[in-house]
């Protein structure tokens, strides 16, 4: 096991931090979390609009299209938003102006789109929403980069318009955001609509696949396997693995909510509630099992450990114990750290495969206990809390022999430092 460990840490760890570190990812990863709250507020509107109460759902289905305005304009568009958060990311790990980024990020989004006459009611051009949900995040990510990286090169090339000095710093930035802008908005005018490119539907056409991927069994088993690896070696596995798999889970989720908005049925298994709510039950690695098992610990520290970490770790916030037990790079914990969280995944893939468990459709707050998340997340079914505490029970199991372990190496260590005071006595 410490021969493993030593390759982990050899090959693994400096290619995987250099990953973290990389600013483009950095960047996708914090302008897609920005996106969070607004997906969350706004998928409890699903949940009010489509209660699970017959009798409830009868009285609000005369409002349904009203309720759902501000799901269309949270989660509907979350592409938008997330472009803007993107390119303002971006822009500032350059050091470059993060309103301008951010700006001509999500200008560079919109015009990937065409606007649409519509003489109805005298609209006039509107803008069709489908291409600014999730449907449209591969798009908005390589738009940010695109609009950002020709800031960054026209600054470096002093393509830019100098304002004098005392002219207000927003103003200067105004101006030196002048010849980018042009630049992004001429040539996606020309290859949008003078060739009559289709952008949006290219770049999703190559992104295809990964979202297909991403809902099979191996697109919910490679990234369970690579996080908690990530974990168990000392990094954060959720920001790594997390930055490039969360606009498939995203793309997932916009589906499915589209789908229980449109009263048809739910496509897809795997959008990030999936992992949020039945594998990763206490945080990564499903470490609430291996909480109450510290609990019961006939060693003090295990005890102490256990006590502390429980509340958190109800709310899947395990870093106390990850780093308390510890479960970070400690071999007798490595096998049921990656094992448990692959059957929890396994089991319930399966159980949403058959129907047996509604497939999840709202993104609830992360904090809140797995078998609430599950129940809200899957739209009221109550065979989804069910399943939280089967997953429970099996990690818990898992954990045990290896907990039985470890508690018995502090135990004998704990011994040898007694018998050692005794003697210095």
């Amino acid at each position: 096991m410490k021969l493993i460990f030593e390759l982990l840490e050899k090959y693994l760890l400096p290619p995987m931090t250099k990953v973290a570190e990389q600013r483009h990812l950095r960047a996708i990863r914090d302008g897609i979390v920005s996106t969070i709250p607004l997906i969350i507020v706004g998928s409890f509107f699903l949940v009010i609009a489509f209660p699970p109460v017959n009798s409830w759902a009868e009285m609000v289905k005369p409002y349904i299209g009203r309720i759902l305005y501000p799901y269309r304009l949270t989660m509907g568009i979350m592409a938008l938003y997330a472009s803007f958060g993107i390119g303002y990311s971006l822009a500032k790990s350059y050091k470059l102006d993060s309103l301008a980024g951010g700006s001509l990020s999500v200008a560079a989004f919109l015009l990937t789109s065409l606007p649409v006459a519509v003489k109805e009611n005298d609209l006039g051009f509107v803008l069709p929403l489908g291409n600014l949900g999730g449907a449209g995040m591969f798009v908005a990510i390589l738009m940010a980069i695109f609009a950002v990286e020709t800031l960054r090169f026209t600054k470096e090339k002093n393509l830019t318009i100098k304002m004098p000095e005392g002219v207000p710093e927003s103003v200067a930035n105004s101006f030196a955001a002048l010849i980018p802008a042009t630049i992004i908005i001429v040539v996606l005018w020309i290859v949008r609509d003078l060739l009559n490119f289709d952008i949006q539907h290219f770049i999703m056409s190559i992104f295809e696949p990964l979202v297909v991927a991403g809902d099979t069994l191996g697109g919910v088993l490679v990234p369970t396997f690579l996080i908690t690896l990530l974990w168990a070696c000392g990094i954060h596995g959720d920001s790594i693995v997390g930055t490039v798999a969360r606009p498939i889970w995203l793309v997932l989720l916009d589906e499915n909510t589209k789908a229980l908005a449109a009263g048809t049925a739910i496509p897809h298994i795997a959008p990030e509630p999936f992992f949020q709510w039945f594998v990763w039950i206490g945080g990564s690695g499903a470490t609430i099992g291996l909480v109450l098992l510290m609990m019961r610990s006939k060693s003090q520290y295990l005890k102490d450990i256990g006590r502390v970490s429980l509340i958190p770790g109800i709310c899947n916030i395990n870093e106390p114990v990850i780093f308390g037990a510890p479960i970070m790079l400690n071999p007798l914990f490595l096998i049921p750290f990656i094992l448990g969280p692959i059957l929890s995944a396994f089991i319930s893939y399966f159980a949403m495969y058959f129907n047996i468990v509604a497939r999840p459709v709202i993104q609830a707050p992360w904090t809140l206990p797995a078998p609430i998340g599950a129940y809200l997340a899957t739209k009221g079914d109550w065979k989804a809390i069910v399943l939280v505490l089967v997953n429970i029970a099996i990690t818990t199991a898992i954990y045990y022999p290896f907990f039985k372990a470890y508690e018995k190496k502090l135990l004998q260590e704990q011994g040898i430092s007694e018998e050692d005071n005794t003697l210095n006595a």
